[in-house]
């Protein structure tokens, strides 16, 4: 088997010509896409995968150097792009992913025809002038916690990062997930996400992109979606009825609707 497939667990289907690329984020891996998946089986190709670190991605290709940004996991996305000869793809990514897609398509327009991001954000911590959600202390603190009791920490966050208490059942989902990430690679990928800043990566983008913002969302504050939109050319907002940061999991109807009617 194809070394690239393999170290992404890459997995390719549904019966349409044009291709849906679908990056997870953090704590997730291809899973986390299976209920909208199939609304989009019969008119596009769907092309997923899993970051070296989760799922059943090749935990032996994992270096600290490589990833220790995030152009390290946009590089994951080109060599998919390039192995599978993708052109002019439809990327989805939830979370960070909505930036690594940017970095990926900064580096290569030509893979990408429209950018969706689900719940993204630029920049996590709060700066002058800008409100990303944290301050640095408290992502300290998050880190302490994570690196002192990976397991605690994961079903105390997850919850919290998925919302809708009234629905448990979201919570314990997400919490499975993370707790199946190696978690010395989650710790890693959690600072590179957390303490990145891409700001000045959106006015360079030229390719057209949809942000789906949530609305009560612990992550990705509801201005956010404001600040995307006012400072990447050509990118449309959509603020959506869902709740939390993974409406693709909570709300996943509203989430396939907002995107279809954006690509239509």
């Amino acid at each position: 088997m194809n070394t690239i497939i393999k170290r992404n667990n890459v997995t390719i289907t549904g019966k349409g010509e044009k291709v849906m690329l679908f990056a997870h984020g953090f704590g997730c891996d291809q899973n986390s896409w299976k209920f909208v998946t199939d609304a989009f089986a019969n008119d596009y190709k769907l092309v997923l995968f899993d970051y070296v670190g989760a799922g059943k991605s090749d935990l032996s290709a994992y270096s600290s150097s490589r990833y220790g940004t995030l152009e390290g996991y946009a590089q994951d996305i080109l060599e998919v792009c390039d192995e599978l000869k993708l052109e002019e793809t439809i990327f989805v990514g939830h979370s960070v992913s909505s930036m690594v897609g940017v970095l990926a398509a900064l580096k290569h327009p030509s893979f990408f025809e429209k950018l969706i991001f689900v719940g993204p954000s630029p920049r996590y911590l709060n700066d002058e002038g800008y409100h990303g959600g944290f301050e640095r202390a408290d992502l300290e603190a998050l880190f302490e916690f994570m690196d002192s009791n990976y397991l605690g920490w994961s079903s105390q966050l997850a919850p919290a990062i998925m919302g809708n208490p009234d629905r448990p059942e979201l919570g314990a989902f997400l919490t499975s997930s993370f707790c199946s990430t190696d978690p010395d690679i989650a710790r890693e990928f959690a600072r590179v996400t957390f303490f990145s800043d891409n700001r000045a990566d959106l006015p360079k983008l030229q390719v057209p992109s949809l942000t789906l913002q949530c609305t009560d969302d612990i992550i990705a504050p509801l201005n956010i979606g404001d600040f995307i939109a006012a400072n990447t050319p050509d990118n449309t907002l959509y603020i959506m009825e869902a709740s939390g940061h993974c409406p693709h999991i909570s709300e996943p109807q509203e989430t396939v609707k907002a995107i279809k009617k954006y690509l239509n």
